[in-house]
């Protein structure tokens, strides 16, 4: 497929070539590839003590569904909790509160459950549907935060690899 002037793909190119790396039929060993083959983004992070207008100015600008909090608002610190669309809506506006006063510390998910870089499509499935989890953290073997998998990711990951079935 080549790309318009802009860069993008024009739609009725879709269905012109196939694209590389697609798989046939369903095939359960699929759900057994790690995260890593997932295309995902390195995760957006901030401190507790940082106000919830910052934040949703990150998730806005960087076109994303949550924000983690980390001990000292970096990817190298330990994970303490996750800032999402939904915290948005439930905590903090429809309770009337002032996004530039409030804290992420006051209305993030504290503990937030997570996977480590070596779980497999098939437990961050489990882990979404199970927790209704539309993001899910996966952190390294001391805690830290490295990915952050969307259901946007594994959404895309599956029709890359069943176009036809999609």
């Amino acid at each position: 497929m080549q790309p318009d002037v802009d860069g993008t793909v024009p739609d009725d190119a879709y269905f012109d070539e196939p694209r590389e790396g697609r798989r046939g039929a369903f095939d359960a060993h699929l759900l057994q590839e790690p995260l890593t083959v997932l295309t995902t983004r390195p995760p957006i992070c901030f401190k507790g003590s940082d106000a919830v207008s910052e934040a949703m100015q990150a998730m806005q600008r960087e076109h994303r569904g949550c924000v983690l909090v980390t001990e000292d608002g970096t990817p190298r610190s330990r994970l303490t909790g996750i800032f999402t669309e939904r915290d948005i809506l439930q905590r903090v506006i429809n309770r009337g509160r002032n996004p530039a006063t409030v804290t992420l510390d006051e209305v993030m998910v504290r503990n937030p459950e997570s996977l480590g870089l070596n779980a497999t499509i098939a437990w961050v499935l489990n882990k979404m549907s199970v927790g209704g989890f539309r993001h899910v953290p996966a952190v390294d073997d001391e805690g830290c935060p490295r990915i952050i998998v969307s259901v946007r990711d594994v959404v895309q990951f599956l029709e890359e690899a069943f176009p036809r079935e999609i």
